[in-house]
């Protein structure tokens, strides 16, 4: 997962800074870089750092980035480790003119097209996908429109792929046929803004247009916008996991709104899985709207049995399980008096590995609860994910090799309980044939080597 937005803005001292507040927005989606291309004619100005957006940025610096045109992103790392050299956006100068990428996804046939590149005498600087997708529209531009040439890139890689794009002044938002990956536009009086989520164009005072939808680019060239459809497929593949875990609950993804989704995944899971206790209580913060859904559907009292400290990042995207394993115990702490004596309700939004689970339990049965169960607002994760969630292998998941029982001992919970599959896709309310399930079902909606898929290429 990460954060991308592209930004067109009549006012050229403005434009680094309408990306910085969007890439602010977007930071929950990925905390390891920071990165923004502004164009000013025929000069790219490109600032990038690992950390933070605040971190990576100073008013000094947004102050050397002039241009009307600009993309940002924000990493959380799938494809190539967490460094410097692999922050984005991408820069390449080629005889089509500066070419910025930036990318939310992740590529399944990337490292067969980097050798093959490779071959070619292209030198690559970074171990990241994208750098195969700047490498292949570099090449594709020299002879063709964009359009063309994001016909052409469509059909040379697999996998999920939501771009924005500088071809030199020009600001192009493009995604994937399948749709993996969100994308949206709205419109200011600065001018245009896309982004990976509706919550960053809130956050700039833009006014939502509507969103990307799966195959179509946008083209904004001189304040102008053009739309057309660049390929079609026979599915969708929205990922699923978007309105688990990864969207803020204040987005609106594909007509969806992310609240609404979990708040009906609360009230759901207290219908098909109903616990005699005394409290509901979310593990904050991505368990809370469901948490409020279940307390609401089963009259159990909503009463905060973990308070969150606001200035530790997401464990679930930091690289590193032992990062992970130390960030829960400084990111969030019991409230003793409100679960002393008491039997607890638990929801979170999914169960990957299980180790945080069980430190979460741990904590709130030392903090003197009388009965600890807990209630998960998604189906047990069973398959590796290939399209840029970092979930790579069945050995680091729990439920591919335990039953719902197993898991509950091992996260030492008295009683565990899954949302059903109907159950998500009736909370997310988009056609089962439209989303990516392929974590909770094995079914992968693309070719994968060594994997079932249910697509029809």
């Amino acid at each position: 997962m990460c954060g991308v937005v592209g930004v067109y803005c009549n006012d050229d001292s403005l434009t680094s800074r309408i990306s910085y507040y969007a890439l602010f927005s977007l930071q929950h989606r990925g905390q390891e870089s920071a990165g923004i291309a502004v164009s000013e004619g025929d000069r790219v100005h490109l600032h990038k750092g690992m950390g933070l957006v605040n971190e990576v940025f100073s008013d000094r610096t947004l102050s050397r980035l002039i241009g009307k045109t600009s993309i940002g992103h924000v990493r959380y790392s799938t494809t190539g480790e967490s460094r410097i050299e692999n922050a984005q956006p991408l820069f390449v100068k080629s005889k089509a003119g500066n070419i910025c990428v930036s990318h939310n996804g992740n590529l399944v046939n990337y490292w067969e097209i980097r050798k093959e590149l490779e071959s070619d005498g292209r030198v690559f600087l970074t171990e990241s996908d994208t750098e195969v997708i700047a490498h292949l529209l570099s090449s594709y531009l020299l002879e063709n429109d964009i359009e063309e040439a994001l016909r052409l890139l469509t059909q040379k890689i697999t996998g999920s792929f939501t771009l924005t794009i500088l071809l030199n002044d020009k600001v192009i938002g493009y995604r994937d046929p399948l749709g993996f990956k969100p994308l949206c536009i709205g419109k200011a009086d600065f001018g245009y803004i896309l982004a990976s989520e509706s919550c960053a164009l809130d956050s700039v005072g833009a006014k939502f247009l509507r969103d990307i939808e799966p195959g179509e680019a946008v083209i904004i060239d001189g304040g102008e916008l053009n739309f057309t459809k660049i390929a079609e497929a026979e599915e969708k593949a929205i990922c699923v996991f978007e309105y688990i875990y990864f969207a803020r609950p204040d987005s609106v993804l594909d007509g969806r709104s992310v609240y609404t989704v979990r708040y009906n995944i609360g009230r759901i899971l207290a219908r098909e899985s109903p616990a005699d206790v005394d409290i509901i209580s979310p593990v904050p913060d991505s368990g809370t709207t469901s948490s409020i859904g279940y307390s609401y559907e089963s009259g159990v009292p909503y009463i905060e049995a973990l308070i969150k400290n606001r200035y530790v990042g997401r464990t679930f995207i930091m690289p590193g399980q032992k990062t992970r394993e130390v960030s829960v115990l400084i990111k969030m702490n019991a409230v003793k008096n409100n679960v002393r004596g008491k039997r607890v309700l638990l929801i979170d939004d999914s169960i990957v590995r299980g180790t945080t689970s069980r430190k979460i339990v741990e904590m709130v049965r030392d903090a003197g609860a009388k009965e600890v169960h807990f209630r998960v607002g998604s189906p047990p994760i069973i398959a590796p994910c290939y399209f840029g969630i970092d979930m790579s292998t069945r050995d680091e998941l729990i439920a591919s090799s335990k039953s719902v029982e197993d898991v509950k001992r091992e996260i030492m919970a008295d009683s565990l309980a899954y949302l059903s599959l109907n159950g998500l896709i009736e909370a997310v309310g988009i056609d089962r044939l439209s989303l990516c399930l392929a974590c909770l079902t094995s079914n992968y909606p693309v070719n994968v080597p060594g994997e079932k898929s249910r697509c029809r290429c």
